[in-house]
This record gives structure tokens, sequence and C-alpha cells, in this order.
């Protein structure tokens, strides 16, 4: 089976064509600040964008109507199913809503419907940001007023859970993960017999190289009464300018390393405090699980530094063993999920 994989974020869109699970062409195509200028939201970039993939599969011969499906990464919808979900107009409309939090993850399925239909195609998503696989225990906070919601890398944690499950020769459904996402946000999950029953997300857990995660609820609240940020500007403190790019002023976690190694005492505190709150966030998972734990997973970008995975594993390896799967696998998780839907080995759902 041969698909169009399509992965849209704030500044680039990565693109792809899939022979089963394996990648024939890929691109990531930069959009510069100039380019998108002109969109004043960010769904009014969908024919823009469009017109680029269109391309791409003309400078790589591709045939619309040669291919077996469209694949978009889910955007922010209402709450779903993990897996696999035909796109129809029902989400067209609900992404396309005024209520739909604006988010560039939701182009993908916005062009792979319109592409779809010029082709002859059916198209999906897989694993939204939206999975919600939440035990009821979980979702209270402690005020009614905030419950607790499923928003995290359920596509990548869930695709490494269920590679390194194929590894050991069983199944996702059979075993027990906790899988921690380091990248621009952290994330750490629980994954009980497949099922994603528990999330620490990247605003409620370990700060990281742009995100200022768990803060003191009290003096969050003092500070958005202080007068020195408006709603968007304390929002960006959290969000973009929080973590390690506040205390260091980079985002840069490589070079960060490079020098905590060289005997920069700020850097070595602040990739200790990082690493230790991952920790944290995983003895949570634990209890989740009841210590019923087959493998710790690290995944993401970050986890391509052995300084960081090392600090980490030091402090967790009485739980379970630890297992690095380093980078982000996006796009062949997204054409994995789907191939293993369209061949029936998992339910393909119907948003309704």
């Amino acid at each position: 089976m041969k698909f169009l994989v399509i992965n849209p974020g704030s500044t680039s869109t990565k693109i792809a064509i899939f022979d089963n699970d394996h990648s024939l062409f890929e691109e990531n195509i930069i959009h510069t600040v100039d380019e998108l200028k002109p969109y004043k939201h960010i769904n009014d970039q969908m024919s823009y964008r469009k017109d680029l993939i269109e391309k791409h599969l003309l400078l790589w011969k591709i045939e619309g109507s040669k291919l077996d499906a469209i694949i978009g990464r889910g955007g922010l919808l209402p709450p779903v199913k993990a897996g696999a979900y035909e796109i129809n107009e029902q989400m067209i409309k609900v992404l396309l809503s005024k209520e739909t939090v604006e988010h560039a993850s939701n182009l993908a399925a916005l062009i792979a419907f319109e592409l779809s239909n010029e082709f002859g195609l059916k198209s999906y998503i897989y694993d939204s940001v939206a999975v919600d696989q939440l035990e009821d225990v979980a979702r209270l906070s402690g005020s009614p007023l905030i419950p607790r919601t499923s928003f995290t890398h359920a596509l990548n944690t869930r695709a490494m859970a269920h590679a390194h499950a194929l590894a050991c020769g069983k199944t996702y459904e059979q075993m027990n993960f906790i899988v921690a996402h380091l990248g621009g946000g952290i994330s750490v999950n629980a994954h009980k017999k497949g099922r994603l029953i528990d999330v620490i997300p990247d605003d409620e857990g370990t700060f990281s190289p742009e995100r200022a995660g768990r803060v003191p609820c009290n003096a969050l609240m003092e500070l958005c009464y202080s007068g020195r940020f408006d709603k968007q500007d304390l929002k960006k403190q959290m969000r973009g300018k929080g973590g390690i790019v506040a205390y260091l002023g980079t985002n840069d976690v490589k070079s960060v390393v490079e020098k905590a190694e060289a005997g920069d005492q700020s850097c070595e505190l602040v990739l200790d405090a990082m690493t230790y709150q991952v920790a944290k966030s995983i003895g949570e998972m634990a209890t989740v699980l009841e210590g019923d734990i087959d493998a710790i997973i690290l995944t993401g970008g970050i986890a391509y530094s052995k300084y960081v995975t090392e600090r980490i594993k030091k402090r967790v390896a009485f739980l379970a063993d630890t297992v690095i799967m380093p980078g982000e696998h996006e796009m062949k998780a997204l054409a994995e999920g789907v191939g293993r839907a369209i061949r029936g080995d998992e339910e393909i759902h119907q948003f309704i």
C-alpha cells in the first residue's frame, strides 16, 4: 500500500510517500515568516500548503490516483479514541469551527480530505493529540473548574510502545510501559495493556527547552494579577519562553550539554533539574501502573543525548529497565498505524 503522509507544523509541512512502512520520499517544507504573513488565521494557509504538496507530488512523479490513501496528523479535535479515524465532513466541520483551537496540526485533515476527494481516495488521521483513554480517577484535578484532559504526545509514545512490544515478541496490548517524550515539550505517559490511561502533559510536569511545565500555583496566580504581563505575554512566558530558554537564553539542548560537560555549572544545574523532574514524573506514572512496568521508554529528540538519558536512567533504574528510542517517528507512526487499520488489525473509527 502506498500512502501520502502529511504532518504540518507552525513553520513547516512534513510530507512523505510510504510503501507500507518503508519511506520512498520525504520532505520538510519550510515556511518563512514572510510567506505566512498574508494569512490571518492558520486555516487560511490550507490552499497555500496544499499547492506546495501537489508540486512535490509532481516532482516525485507520484500520481495521486495511484495512492491507496492519504494520512494526516490528527488535530485539536474534541476527545477521540486512539487509532485511525476516517476523515469525514463532520470532522472537517469541527476543525473549521471557531470553537476549535487554532493549531497547525488541524491543517493535516483539511488538506488530506481535499486531496482525497480530488484523487478519489479515502483519507485518515491517526492518534490525534486529542486521544483520550484516561481512567475516570485521572480526570479529577482537585477543582471541577479545571478538569484534567489528555493532550499529550500520543502518536510518538504509542508508536514506540508498539515497536518495543514487537521487539519483545509481544503485542502492545500485552504490556505496560511508561513513555517519556523528550522534545521542545516533555510529556510522560502510562500505557497499560494497550491503553493510554494517564498522562503528564508538557504543562503539568517537567520543564523542557521551551516550556515552564508545572509551576507553583499560588505564585502563578500572583503573577497573573501583578500587571507585569498581559494574558498572551504570560502564556508565552510559560510556553515558548519557559524552561531552559528562560534560564539560559537558548533552547539548544546540545549546546547546553556541551557547556555542562566543559564545566559550566549553570548549564549543569539546569540540566540536572530537568532530568530530576523527568524522573519524578516517571515515578508518578509508576504508581499509576502499581509498579507493574515492563519497560520505561525514553524517546523524542533529546533522547539522543546520553548526558540526559543516563541521568534519568540512574534515578529510575529501580523501577524497570530503561529503553532509549530516540527521535520523533511521527511520519512512520502515521503510515504504520493506518496500515494496521486498513489491514483489519485495528478498528477504523468514524468521527461523530
